[in-house]
């Protein structure tokens, strides 16, 4: 069902989104890798060559909206369409609470968590429209969904935009064949992790969804018909640590 679909994802060097890519392109996609940094872009896209799949790199800076407009162009001028947004594209800060967090901090978390999303899903709405076809997937987080304090606010804060985005698109732009879902995972043993104050043990790491996870319940939504629309998955490990037992 994706043979031949141009998918463009974001986040694509590490993480929800090589991972995604990976299973994307092993089921028929072409998909176009974009992040800020060309080297794990390469690699992704070497992986996805070496198993027979079809991948081009664009790297980019989400938080530039005018380069973002910019690569949409490219990737139309190349394939003519995009049938499939992926956001993957996120960060998080060490200093993430009140009593440490500056206005560079928040600037820094929404500008990529929500405004590039945005910019991104911008820069696809025309053409899709226009061929009235078209699908947005989104990853925010458990965090998008409940007020974590693990998180902060800054993330918290974008990542509940994001669902708000997302049902928005499905308000407006189901009329035009444009279909938007949402997922929302909890803990996922990625690079992001890292960045928290308290970075968690292998062992808090090998009990919390893995990238594959995350891939497999994209192409999930990715190979539904047309007709269905997906509007949020939530998904968390069987032991999820976000969840208060207080």
């Amino acid at each position: 069902m994706l043979d031949d679909k141009i998918v463009w994802i974001t986040g694509a060097g590490s993480g929800i989104g090589e991972a995604g890519a990976v299973a994307l392109a092993k089921a028929g996609a072409l998909v176009v890798l974009t992040g800020r940094r060309r080297e794990p872009l390469e690699e992704t896209a070497a992986e996805i060559g070496g198993a027979g799949g079809r991948a081009e790199v664009e790297p980019l800076d989400i938080a530039d909206a005018a380069a973002v407009k910019a690569a949409a162009e490219r990737i139309r001028e190349r394939h003519g369409r995009i049938d499939i947004l992926v956001n993957c594209a996120g960060i998080n800060v060490p200093n993430r609470h009140w009593p440490e967090m500056t206005p560079a901090d928040w600037d820094r978390v929404v500008a990529i968590d929500l405004n590039g999303a945005y910019y991104c899903v911008d820069a696809v709405l025309p053409d899709m429209r226009a061929r009235k076809d078209g699908l947005i997937i989104n990853i925010a987080s458990w965090a998008g969904r409940y007020d974590s304090y693990v998180t902060g606010p800054a993330y918290n804060a974008a990542k509940h935009g994001l669902l708000a985005m997302s049902a928005s698109l499905n308000l407006e732009e189901s009329e035009n064949g444009i279909r938007a879902s949402v997922i929302c995972p909890g803990e996922v043993s990625t690079p992001i992790l890292d960045k928290r104050p308290v970075p968690p043990t292998p062992e808090d790491k090998a009990r919390m969804l893995q990238p594959e996870d995350l891939a497999a319940t994209i192409l999930y939504v990715a190979r539904m018909p047309a007709r269905v629309c997906v509007n949020e998955v939530l998904i968390s490990p069987t032991v999820n640590r976000l969840v208060s037992k207080g």
